[in-house]
């Protein structure tokens, strides 16, 4: 009997759902910073065996939109409760179970194998963890709750076969030796994005968006040229930063990270642009493929 089927991963923002995306599939495929709304996209990640084929989809964090994007983002979100055979419902130790209620009233009534995973368990006692896992198991009575440090990988794997038992039976969506849909383009915009989240503070991060106009592959190398599009001048001003040091860095450590992913020298260019209000651009988010 083969078992395959499509698991979305939701939650809210910064409780750990890419590192759990990652921990899973055993892949870096979604970026993973310490700021909220690092993903802006749904990442599909995939895993098979034998027999079972996973296609993991993990999903922005649930906000309120202030402006397009962030609404494309959330369509993002509202699509995954009506396209998954299983769905995994991240949350943590720390934030309060109350939030968001609407998205977990809209949990509790989906017809399709929920499994409420509570990460960072490292962060709290074992007593304070049996009392929330009954909290949840009262909210929710038909889910599964997996204490789990996705961080840690600890528990991952139980993690791993609570989905493969809840999969329904049929044949493989993809190849087996597939490991995502998206396309190598895609990942070299998340790293380089990842590494402005984690160098630039307050808007910049949020303000960005990386586009690679060139991605040419030879036998020995990766030829890359891309363009972060900032707001405002004074954005473009920071992100570049004194003779160009801060830019350097951030490329400097997101080729580092290319040449681990891709596992080949990479050449890359980066420069920066000004595109007024793009966040709330209709055509030009569409061509980023949020709508």
């Amino acid at each position: 009997m083969h078992r395959s089927g499509f698991v979305n991963i939701i939650g809210n923002p910064n409780v750990g759902k890419s590192t759990l995306m990652n921990a899973l599939t055993g892949e870096r495929l979604s970026v993973v910073t310490a700021k909220a709304q690092t993903t802006r996209h749904r990442i599909m990640g995939i895993i098979s065996g034998e027999d079972y084929q996973i296609v993991f989809s993990d999903t922005p964090g649930i906000i309120k939109p202030k402006y397009k994007m962030q609404e494309s983002m959330m369509n993002f979100v509202r699509t995954a409760f009506t396209d998954a055979d299983v769905i995994v419902y991240v949350t943590d130790v720390i934030e309060t179970i109350d939030k968001n209620a609407e998205y977990i009233d809209k949990i509790s009534t989906i017809d399709v194998p929920l499994i409420v995973v509570i990460n960072k368990i490292d962060l709290t006692t074992p007593d304070k963890l049996d009392d929330l896992s009954d909290v949840w198991k009262s909210l929710l009575p038909s889910a599964i709750i997996i204490p789990a440090s996705a961080k840690e990988k600890f528990n991952v794997d139980t993690v791993i076969a609570s989905i493969r038992n809840a999969l329904p039976e049929g044949p493989a969506y993809y190849s087996k030796d597939e490991m995502t849909d998206k396309p190598e383009r895609f990942f070299v915009s998340e790293i380089l994005r990842g590494k402005i989240f984690e160098n630039y503070e307050k808007e910049i991060p949020y303000c960005s968006e990386v586009v690679v106009e060139l991605f040419k592959e030879s036998s020995d190398i990766i030829r890359i040229q891309t363009l972060i599009f900032v707001e405002r001048d004074t954005q473009k001003a920071i992100l570049i930063g004194k003779k160009g040091a801060s830019l350097k860095k951030t490329a400097t450590e997101a080729r580092k990270e290319m040449q681990r992913f891709f596992e080949k020298k990479i050449y890359l260019e980066t420069f920066v642009k000004v595109k007024k209000d793009w966040r709330n651009d209709e055509n030009y988010l569409k061509n980023l493929g949020y709508i």
